[in-house]
């Protein structure tokens, strides 16, 4: 079994059951972990760095075959930096460039309340992109699907432009995005733009869901990448890392608590 970018902490019991059962588990991820089950069957690249994502990780594990796809995961993980560290001067700014817009759909796709809110269902897009050894032979080879991500990326950013912040309390800004599927898609990317436009700032993007609670997404500042994990797990059904981290379902009577605590964690 190959467990990628989920959190071990929230399915400890389900990897303990499998190994129990026999299986062997290669387990990476970047979120919080907690206390890592020992067992001979078990493998793990498991790193909390705020400079690392799965995608480096898992990259690493395997010698960096497919470097420029590692590349393009970071970019999409908002880690900018680390993906220009990654490529070294080995690839042009061209390259990259379009590596950049890849990364940044592709982490786009997987935001939704369900699989009908995407493009594409991820199963569905990595067998598109898996037969690829480089992501730029996807992008050429493979237009159509690059083009669908593209427009619907552009046109939900479009709709997402005229957000403004409920609350900016100190260091921070909330948004609240309504019950639409392109505001439950953007609700990701939207996050780590605002993250990159105001550095110093934590952002939380709050998007109303049908049953009346909220879809979280918090961005710690870009210059003090830590404590978003820390947040989201003092509610429930909250996780992530110490970067980016979020609740998949906030009551609507402790909306007022979060604001409040999430103004005090990042006050300066």
């Amino acid at each position: 079994i190959v467990v990628l970018d989920v959190s071990l902490d929230k399915n400890r019991e389900g990897l303990i059951k499998v190994l129990e059962q026999g299986a062997e588990v290669f387990y990476s991820d970047h979120h919080f972990a907690g206390e890592i089950p020992q067992s001979d069957r078990l493998t793990t690249a498991i790193n909390t760095a705020t400079d690392v994502c799965t995608s480096i990780l898992v990259s690493a594990h395997i010698g960096h075959q497919y470097k420029l796809w590692a590349i393009t995961g970071a970019f999409g993980d908002n880690l900018d930096e680390s993906a220009h560290k990654l490529a070294a001067g080995e690839f042009d700014e061209a390259t990259l460039a379009s590596v950049k817009d890849l990364g940044t759909y592709l982490n786009y796709n997987g935001y939704g309340a369900s699989l009908d809110d995407l493009h594409f269902a991820p199963a569905e897009l990595y067998k598109k992109v898996s037969r690829f050894p480089s992501p730029m032979d996807f992008i050429a080879e493979d237009a159509a699907t690059f083009a669908a991500l593209q427009n619907g990326y552009n046109d939900d950013m479009a709709s997402a432009k005229s957000a403004k912040p409920v609350r900016e309390p100190g260091d921070t800004a909330v948004y609240i995005l309504p019950n639409e599927k392109w505001a439950r898609r953007v609700s990701g990317v939207y996050s780590n733009g605002l993250a990159r436009s105001a550095p110093d700032r934590g952002h939380a993007v709050l998007t109303n869901k049908a049953d009346g609670t909220f879809l979280v997404s918090v961005r710690a500042p870009l210059n003090n990448k830590t404590g978003a994990d820390e947040l989201c797990r003092s509610f429930p059904t909250g996780g992530g890392r110490k970067a980016a981290a979020g609740i998949n379902a906030l009551p609507e009577d402790m909306l007022d608590t979060f604001m409040d605590r999430f103004a005090s964690f990042y006050a300066q």
